[in-house]
């Protein structure tokens, strides 16, 4: 491709660890996006978050195991390097500075997306980037959703993706559990990964 990106995607998060959702909404968004990449973004110091995040190189060591040979995706450790908390409007700007010209793509579950307005500057990511939100599974009648309607400024997409019923705070506590092993997590997280958490001894009940 001439021209350099046209189309570039962020896909945050802490990967505490990364699980089998994560992959198949990444793949979702390149294909439904048709980025020509997509950049994971491990947090770094995670401000909105209670409990303290394992170590930053276990959780880059595991993004890079679970997205490895996904073609077009990067994972990139910016953040890690900050001091401070991570902020994604900052990070935007950079991908904005960077690659000049380029659509930029915020990919997100819908969660993230309600929980939008709490983000750091979020008014400010609003004109920099389209937000992507993946649709949520089997809303109910009381779960009206996100609604974009509510930020006429904005831009958003809804991703539509086989949602899976794992979260890293499952994952988390299975792990914790006495004599646990990585084929009991192995339908949860991609098998680099799940290898990774066993040899490391990580998410441990201590």
């Amino acid at each position: 491709m001439t021209g350099g990106i046209q189309r570039l995607g962020m896909f945050g998060g802490a990967f505490d660890p990364p699980h089998n959702a994560h992959v198949a909404l990444v793949q979702a968004a390149m294909a439904q996006l048709q980025l020509d990449e997509l950049r994971v973004v491990p947090t770094g110091h995670a401000w909105h978050k209670a409990r303290v995040l394992t170590p930053a190189r276990h959780r880059l060591a595991m993004t890079r195991l679970a997205f490895a040979g996904l073609p077009g995706v990067v994972v990139d450790d910016r953040e890690m390097h900050r001091s401070g908390p991570s902020y994604t409007l900052d990070t935007l700007r950079e991908f904005a500075a960077e690659q000049p010209g380029a659509r930029l793509y915020l990919v997100m579950g819908e969660d993230q997306a309600d929980a939008l307005p709490s983000w750091h500057g979020w008014q400010d990511i609003l004109p920099i980037a389209t937000i992507s939100i993946a649709e949520r599974e089997h809303p109910t009648r009381d779960d009206a959703g996100f609604d974009p309607a509510k930020f006429p400024q904005g831009r958003f997409e809804t991703l539509r993706w086989p949602p899976m019923p794992v979260s890293a705070t499952q994952i988390r506590a299975l792990t914790a559990k006495p004599h646990n092993t990585a084929q009991e997590i192995a339908e949860l997280v991609p098998g680099p990964v799940a290898r990774y958490i066993e040899h490391h001894h990580l998410y441990l009940a201590t």
